[in-house]
């Protein structure tokens, strides 16, 4: 059930709120990650509803938070389209590397994937074995390598295959660490040397919470997010955070997880996810 679709029934039916009713709505909006400074904002909005047109106007001012930038994927029209996937061990990044790549192929496109987490060796394992799975080139290193050396390597290998795209795993180490984020600063400086990197995306764990917006801040300062996928976003977790990033970052999500098969990985729609909160 949407976060405001008890709103919605009860002002359509002409009740009067008590207290007590906002006071629940209040709660909710917290709950679902969106934030005290948004919740109040859309709180201010609500009360200002009339039952005639409550659906409406709660989908205009909802949307309105959304971000303004293009949700579509940045690629390079003169040549290989670079794809930075970076984010926090435990956000899912490894497996989106893998579920993006699968949809890239299944696209028609040729990919190749570095798998730059060498600190992990079960990311290593895991895109090898997807990239067997799909079919599509996976470049590795020596465990605890250097990650722009693996970085490096696949950008050439995908060079010289004329692939289409490359899209680079990450270390993804505490996002307070100051190396890690100078080590993806060199990942991008190394790549850069043989073709520009034309999309950063953040994975951003859903049910995270408020920590997620933390870990925005501190990558997109780092390393220029172009865009975010929001993964875990299932039965579990409302999903608020999503908004709240948007509307503070202006950094627009553009992929959702909601599993670890292929099939779980889809375009973020706003409309549907704006219709999710009020049905």
């Amino acid at each position: 059930m949407g976060l405001f679709s008890k709103f919605i029934a009860k002002i359509k039916g002409e009740n009067s709120f008590t207290p007590a009713d906002w006071q629940e709505l209040e709660s909710e909006l917290l709950a679902s990650d969106i934030g005290p400074t948004l919740t109040r904002s859309l709180l201010e909005s609500a009360r200002r509803v009339k039952s005639e047109n409550a659906q409406e106007a709660l989908k205009q001012t909802l949307t309105s938070h959304l971000s303004t930038q293009s949700r579509a994927s940045i690629a390079n029209p003169d040549g290989m389209t670079v794809v930075m996937v970076v984010g926090v061990n435990g956000t899912g990044k490894t497996t989106s590397v893998a579920k993006l790549a699968s949809r890239i192929k299944n696209s028609g496109s040729s990919v190749v994937v570095a798998a730059g987490d060498t600190f992990r060796a079960a990311a290593v394992e895991q895109l090898q074995t997807w990239g067997t799975r799909i079919n599509v080139t996976v470049v590795s290193g020596k465990p605890n390598g250097d990650p722009a050396s693996v970085a490096f390597d696949a950008a050439k290998r995908a060079a010289q295959s004329q692939a289409q795209f490359l899209i680079i795993d990450t270390a993804g180490r505490l996002h307070n660490k100051s190396d890690l984020m100078d080590e993806l600063e060199k990942v991008k400086r190394v790549v850069e040397k043989i073709s520009p990197v034309n999309e950063v995306l953040l994975t951003i764990d859903a049910t995270t919470g408020q920590n997620g917006m933390a870990q925005a801040k501190l990558f997109s300062e780092s390393v220029n997010v172009t865009g975010i996928i929001l993964t875990k976003l299932d039965g579990s977790a409302r999903g608020g955070i999503a908004l709240a990033i948007e509307n503070e970052l202006n950094i627009p999500i553009k992929w959702i997880g909601t599993g670890e098969s292929e099939s779980d990985f889809s375009a973020f729609d706003a409309g549907e996810y704006i219709e999710g909160l009020l049905t």
